[in-house]
């Protein structure tokens, strides 16, 4: 599903995404108000959702499909690159934050990539998220080796399931880990928790 104030974008994206068979647009929204209530009618898989819209904002509506379908994945797609734009969605729990400018197959392998739950960032949001605060810098020096591993991996992108094989644990441990990792750095979800790393060259 795709949430944006411009028709012509809504409609580029219905376009590129006929090329791909394993892919379907099953709605748009104009603003986050349509979208919260879309997403209870068509229980989308991902949302692509916009920032900058009239009424509620996509970070705004972000929050609250994600607390009331957490089931469904929201990546945003935005022109707009600013630290505190990028924090406030990843703390609203969007799984991953692109820019506009991305390329057809980057756009289809990050929605691929939200489907299954594994966070994606474009590269220069990372650039923008290394450069002001360091929040939990300190933290990674609070968690065991095994932690540490564990955010490694998640860091790659890698699922609980893959990191359970590299790891040669059960996934439920695995979760575990994730859970405390969390925790640790004071962080909400996998995107934190990976840019945190790579903030701090974990990875």
């Amino acid at each position: 599903m795709t949430v944006d104030d411009h028709a012509i974008l809504r409609g580029g994206i219905k376009f590129v995404l006929l090329a791909f068979d394993d892919m379907e647009l099953v709605g748009e929204a104009r603003n986050g108000d349509e979208a919260v209530d879309l997403c209870e009618q068509l229980q989308p898989d991902v949302v692509l959702m916009d920032l900058m819209m009239v009424g509620m904002n996509g970070a705004e509506a972000t929050r609250a499909i994600r607390k009331k379908y957490p089931e469904i994945q929201v990546l945003i797609l935005t022109s707009f690159l600013a630290n505190d734009l990028v924090q406030k969605a990843m703390q609203a729990g969007a799984i991953g934050y692109l820019l506009k400018g991305i390329s057809i197959d980057e756009l289809a392998n990050a929605i691929r990539a939200a489907a299954i739950g594994r966070s994606i960032l474009a590269a220069e949001v990372i650039q923008v998220l290394l450069q002001p605060s360091k929040p939990s810098s300190q933290a990674i020096y609070e968690l065991s080796k095994r932690q540490q591993e564990v955010l490694a991996l998640l860091a790659l992108g890698l699922s609980n399931e893959a990191i359970a094989q590299r790891m040669k644990l059960s996934p439920s441990t695995i979760r575990h880990h994730v859970s405390q990792v969390l925790n640790k750095l004071g962080v909400t979800n996998r995107t934190e928790a990976a840019t945190t790393a790579v903030r701090v060259g974990c990875v």
